[in-house]
């Protein structure tokens, strides 16, 4: 089995058409640009004129050679590997082997292993062959092929850097290396491997696609989403290229673009539960709420439908802005599609919803008995013991009302508001000096300028009685 074949599941596509080969252009004319003193200092460096002088020589050293007494065994070797038995081939370098031997030899085995997806031996083994020769260039390459095909990309950097180092650089290794960058949030190191592919290998989408994410990891938006856009030029019914440059419209502050995206994705039929809900909060925010609950209602719908968390949060918006009727059709489809598997604090949430809409309606019974709901499945809910406090302090049960601000204010997240709660509770009975005990403690607690100012009022009321 051919080894690079093993790593299509992992690596960006690395079969490509071939790219199309550019029409020659006329000569022009450049302008000189003249060096910077920074620049021509270079050229006087001791590790430049070295490497300037190593250059008459050729490169003939990234391939090790064969001793004169293993070539004759290695012709055995091949016609074995040719044979597909790849066993006897092994048993027989293995025999080749010694210290001294060639690090052809070690290459070879290594390979063999990597065949038979034996990918812990070769990497041993094509470990073993660049110690014994640091410039052997395959044996770097098809190390790194391992790494990522193991997803060890931090081991997988420095073997495709040392296949650059060594002349052997092209699209698809500088395409993995912008695959490890990025997946290392290593952005701008990245793109600059990304451009490179693209110079080497414009025709494969891969590396544009990895550049237009190494865009995102930047927060280069605009830049995103012209990139996707030509994309999407080459390949309009990819969907994966409209969320993407929807997800740039929204970081640029279109949010209007990015639901034309995400509608377009839905008629390619490639819709999921995250566009879905995207989508309704785009709407949501833009104030096309009965829109927006059809959203999620169809995300909720979905399967895998994901958890409820979204939709009950997108509940607790229409009811903040009292859009009450989409809020209420909203949370009745929660209950019904989710129904026991809701958890704990979602239904509570619910419940808490409903309790305020009903307070909106004027249903005061109604929301007493969703709040005795509530602090029955959680009696340390503070929020709840609050809201019903402040219902029987309405309904002209004070004892009642005062017991449980009493709880809420043994909850220190609640201690404040029940205090003030409570305070105020006292005033409208006319007991002012009752009442200041409470607001001082509630603003040593959570001092607010609005409950200080509230303060001052009640003391002087007291002063004057």
């Amino acid at each position: 089995m051919n080894p690079i074949l093993l790593l299509a599941p992992v690596l960006l596509a690395l079969q490509s058409g071939k790219p199309a080969v550019p029409p020659p252009t006329p000569a022009v004319d450049l302008p000189k640009i003249p060096l910077s003193d920074a620049q021509r200092a270079v050229f006087g460096d001791d590790l430049f004129e070295r490497r300037f002088a190593e250059s008459y020589a050729a490169e003939t050293d990234i391939e090790p050679k064969l001793l004169d007494t293993e070539r004759k065994g290695m012709l055995e070797v091949l016609k074995l590997i040719q044979a597909d038995k790849m066993a006897e081939a092994a048993a027989m370098l293995q025999k080749m082997r010694t210290d001294a031997s060639s690090a052809v030899i070690d290459f070879t085995i290594a390979n063999i292993a990597f065949q038979k997806e034996d990918f812990s031996t070769a990497i041993d083994e094509y470990t073993r062959c660049v110690q014994k020769f640091p410039k052997f260039r395959r044996a770097w390459r098809n190390l790194s092929l391992i790494h990522v095909r193991n997803g060890d990309l931090e081991k997988a950097l420095p073997a495709l850097t040392k296949v650059v180092e060594l002349g052997g650089a092209d699209s698809t290794t500088y395409g993995l290396m912008g695959f490890a960058y990025s997946n290392l949030d290593k952005p701008i190191a990245a793109e600059s491997a990304y451009r490179m592919a693209i110079l080497l290998d414009p025709a494969t989408r891969d590396w544009k696609l990895g550049l237009a994410k190494s865009f995102f990891k930047q927060k280069r938006f605009a830049d995103a989403a012209a990139l996707t856009g030509e994309l999407i030029k080459e390949t309009p019914d990819a969907a994966d290229l409209w969320l993407l440059q929807a997800n740039a419209f929204v970081g640029l502050g279109q949010p209007m673009k990015a639901a034309q995206n995400y509608e377009i994705v839905d008629r390619l039929g490639k819709t999921t539960v995250e566009s879905l809900n995207m989508l309704g909060d785009i709407y949501i925010n833009e104030g096309l709420y009965d829109i927006a609950v059809s959203c999620y209602e169809r995300a909720m719908l979905k399967t895998p439908r994901g958890a409820a968390e979204r939709p009950v949060r997108a509940a607790k918006v229409l009811v903040g802005r009292g859009a009450s009727m989409e809020a209420e059709g909203l949370i009745g489809q929660i209950e019904k599609i989710y129904g026991a598997e809701l958890k704990e604090n979602e239904r509570k949430d619910l419940l808490k919803m409903k309790a305020r809409m009903a307070v909106a309606r004027g249903a005061g019974e109604e929301e007493a008995r969703i709040l005795e709901e509530i602090v029955s499945i959680d009696p340390l809910d503070g929020e709840a013991l609050i809201l019903l406090g402040q219902y029987y302090g309405r309904t002209g049960d004070a004892a009642k009302g005062i017991f449980l601000y009493e709880r809420a204010a043994k909850l220190e997240k609640f201690e404040a508001d029940a205090k003030v709660r409570h305070a105020q509770l006292l005033v409208g009975q006319g007991k002012y000096a009752d009442a200041l005990p409470l607001l001082r403690s509630a603003q040593q607690v959570k001092p607010r300028e609005n409950i200080q100012q509230y303060l001052e009022q009640v003391e002087r009321v007291a002063r004057s009685r």
